[in-house]
C-alpha cells in the first residue's frame, strides 16, 4: 500500500513539475501585458483566496491530534523548520549573498521561513517504511502553523524587503490567508462530505491554482525585464545554495533523530517532514506579501528548492525502503 502510495505521489508531482517548468516558459515568451495582466492581477487575489480556503477546508482536524503522544517528535520537526531553518538562512547569509544577488538572496531566506509539505512527506514517508500517522500529523501542524508563524518570520527577518508598510502586510495576509483558511476549518463539517466526493478535483484544482500564481508574477517580471538581470551562472549559484541548505537541513534531521533515540520509523517522520519546504504555501504567500516585482524573483529559489528536494528525498525514500535497516540505532 505504501509503495503505491507512493508511486501515485511520485506521478502526479513529476506532472506538476512539467506543468510548472512549461508555465515558466511560457510567461518568459508569451506574459501576460496590458488590460490582460491587470485583469489576472485582480484575479490572483482572489484565486490565493480559495486556495486557502480549501487548505482550511481539507485539512482535517483529526490529523492534527493523530500521533500526539509522541510530543518530542512533532516538536522536533516544528524546531527544524521554523527554527533551525531560519538560523541556517543567516548563518549562511554571507554565503548566499555572495553567490546570488538582493532579491535572489531574498528568496532563499524565504524558503527557510516556509512551513513543510503535506503530499510528498507522507508520500516519502510512507514508502521509507516509516510512521505514516505521524507523518500526516506532523506535516498537517507544520502546514497549520505555518500560515501564521511564516508572515512572523518574513516580518522579523525580511522586514526591510516586504515592500510595503508593516500594517499593510498583516491586512492583507488576514483578509486573503488567515480569514480564508480559518473558514475553511469552521465550515468543514458541512462540507467534509462535499469535498471528499470532490477530492481529486480539488487536488487539481490546487495545482492549476499555483500555476496560475507562477504565470502572474513571471509575466510580471517579463514585463519589467527582472530576467534580464539573472543570467544562468546566477541559477546554478542559486542551486548550489540550495542544495547546501538541504544537505544541512537532511543532516541535522538524521542527526537530531539519533541523538533523541527516536526508533527508526519517527527519525522517517523527521527526515521528511523536517528537511522539506512548500511551494503549494509559499507561491501564493509571496504573492501576498511581497511587491509584484519581487514575487516573481522570489519564487524562483522555491521552485529549484521544490524540485531538488524531490528528487534527493526519493532517492532517499527509495534507499530505506531497499535497506531498512539502514537507520536502525547503534551504540
Amino acid at each position: 500500500m505504501g509503495a503505491d502510495l507512493f508511486s501515485s505521489a511520485k506521478k502526479y508531482v513529476d506532472g506538476f513539475t512539467l506543468a510548472l517548468l512549461f508555465t515558466v516558459v511560457l510567461a518568459l515568451f508569451l506574459p501576460a501585458k496590458g488590460a490582460v495582466y491587470k485583469v489576472l492581477d485582480l484575479s490572483s487575489s482572489l484565486v490565493v483566496a480559495s486556495l486557502f480556503f480549501f487548505h482550511g477546508l481539507k485539512l482535517s482536524p483529526d490529523n492534527l491530534w493523530r500521533g500526539l503522544s509522541d510530543l518530542r517528535l512533532h516538536l522536533a520537526v516544528i524546531a527544524v523548520t521554523f527554527i533551525l531553518f531560519p538560523l541556517y538562512g543567516l548563518a549562511l547569509g554571507p554565503l548566499f549573498k555572495y553567490l546570488t544577488n538582493g532579491t535572489l538572496f531574498e528568496g532563499m531566506m524565504f524558503i527557510c521561513v516556509l512551513p513543510s509539505t503535506v503530499q510528498s512527506s507522507i508520500a516519502f514517508t510512507s514508502m521509507a517504511k516509516g510512521d505514516v500517522a505521524a507523518a500526516v500529523c506532523s506535516a498537517s501542524f507544520s502546514s497549520l502553523l505555518g500560515v501564521l508563524v511564516t508572515p512572523a518570520l518574513v516580518s522579523l527577518i525580511m522586514r526591510a524587503q516586504i515592500g510595503q508598510s508593516l500594517g499593510g502586510a498583516v491586512f492583507d495576509l488576514f483578509i486573503q490567508l488567515i480569514l480564508p483558511f480559518a473558514l475553511g476549518q469552521a465550515l468543514r463539517p458541512w462540507l467534509k462530505n462535499w469535498m471528499e466526493r470532490r477530492k481529486k478535483i480539488l487536488g487539481v484544482t490546487d495545482r492549476l491554482s499555483i500555476l496560475f500564481i507562477v504565470y502572474v508574477s513571471f509575466s510580471h517580471g517579463t514585463n519589467v525585464g527582472v530576467w534580464d538581470l539573472i543570467s544562468a551562472p546566477l541559477l546554478l549559484a542559486v542551486l548550489l545554495c540550495c542544495a547546501v541548505l538541504l544537505s544541512l537541513a537532511l543532516l541535522t534531521t538524521f542527526l537530531i533523530g539519533r541523538l533523541f533515540g527516536f526508533e527508526r520509523a519517527r527519525r522517517v517522520v523527521l527526515i521528511f517532514c523536517g528537511s522539506k519546504k512548500s511551494l503549494v504555501t509559499g507561491a501564493p504567500m509571496a504573492n501576498v506579501i511581497f511587491t509584484p516585482s519581487m514575487a516573481s524573483v522570489i519564487i524562483l529559489p522555491l521552485m529549484i528548492f521544490h524540485q531538488l528536494q524531490l528528487v534527493v528525498c526519493s532517492f532517499l525514500a527509495r534507499a530505506m525502503s531497499v535497506s531498512p535497516k539502514a537507520l536502525e540505532q547503534t551504540d
